[in-house]
């Protein structure tokens, strides 16, 4: 009989490459999603075909409403689908964005956090094993690097503020009532499904557009910002492995490598040909009030423990995304 997975967020980029995974591993995929007016389902619609991506294996997608702002639709839909393993993908993600509505990040991104573990502790069943992504953007402004699973946090956004509080609040039902309960830090991991007003993804789709001739300057904040990024498509797998364990814990899942902004705009316009320096544009509105100015992750644990490791390169990832919005922006361009 097949494993069950819930996955708040599969309408992400995680969650797009977390279904697939899953899938292929033999699961029944449960995704919640958010009702409302306009259908954002663009990174998951090729699962529902599910005879041409799986060669005719008998595997499934099923969607259902709900909300993390609503404990009534969680307990609903946990208790409908009866699953093996909950993956907690959902959030309010955007870190500038976050300073602009802080009150509906926290609520989502941290509170919603709460109210699914108090739906599963309601629900009581022991069982189920649960997955919460957090975030690098715990660490903010920490003079520790790399930063591991000691590293103390002292987050710099609503953002990395409710992502501390989700951490710890798993960590106390993990202790107070013996859940199977794990949060994976996730240092920044990026693909071409990245959406577009994320800074990496915006760097590959305006280059390839200034090199097809369709705008003709790119606009950023601040490019000496130095982050460890990876690839999500080999991220989602260290989610998985972490549920595999005989015991629930805590990893960082990283590079270990450093860039800065600059440096991801070098080689982004390098594989086209272009000089970044031509076209990039500072824009103070692209600031955050308050930055971090580096964060790299020491998966060292992750590595012995869950053997995991990271598969894709800097350079790797960037040629993936370029080559990526290189296609879609060609396909836009024909059907126009």
């Amino acid at each position: 009989m097949s494993r069950k997975a819930l996955i708040t967020g599969i309408t992400g980029q995680d969650g797009s490459y977390l279904s697939e995974f899953l899938l292929d591993k033999g699961y029944e995929v449960h995704g919640l999603v958010r009702r409302t007016s306009a259908l954002n389902r663009q990174r998951i619609d090729h699962l529902f075909n599910l005879e041409e991506y799986h060669d005719g294996k008998n595997l499934e997608v099923k969607l259902h409403y709900g909300d993390l702002t609503d404990s009534s639709s969680l307990i609903k839909v946990i208790e409908k689908v009866q699953p093996d393993e909950i993956y907690n993908l959902a959030a309010q993600s955007h870190v500038k964005i976050s300073f602009e509505i802080p009150v509906y990040t926290s609520e989502v991104t941290g509170i919603g956090v709460l109210r699914l573990l108090e739906a599963l502790r309601k629900i009581d069943n022991k069982s189920v094993k649960f997955y919460q992504a957090g975030s690098s953007e715990v660490f903010g402004l920490n003079p520790s690097s790399p930063q591991n699973e000691l590293t103390s946090f002292r987050p710099r956004s609503p953002y990395g503020a409710s992502k501390a509080f989700a951490h710890n609040i798993t960590v106390n039902y993990r202790e107070a009532y013996k859940l199977f309960l794990c949060n994976g830090i996730l240092f920044n991991h990026e693909s071409p499904r990245r959406s577009e007003n994320f800074v990496t993804r915006k760097i590959t789709l305006g280059a390839v557009a200034i090199k097809l001739g369709l705008q003709h300057s790119l606009a950023l904040g601040n490019l000496e910002a130095r982050r460890d990024w990876g690839y999500a498509k080999d991220y989602v797998e260290a989610m998985w492995l972490m549920l595999q364990q005989d015991q629930p814990d805590d990893y960082v899942i990283a590079t270990g490598e450093s860039h800065t902004v600059r440096d991801f705009c070098e080689k982004a316009f390098s594989f086209l040909n272009l000089d970044y320096e031509k076209y990039i544009k500072i824009d103070p509105k692209y600031f955050r009030p308050t930055e971090v100015d580096n964060l790299v992750g020491d998966a060292s644990k992750a590595k012995k423990i869950l053997g995991w490791k990271n598969k894709t390169s800097f350079d790797e990832l960037i040629k993936i995304m370029v080559e990526a919005d290189y296609e879609y922006l060609e396909k836009q361009m024909k059907q126009k």
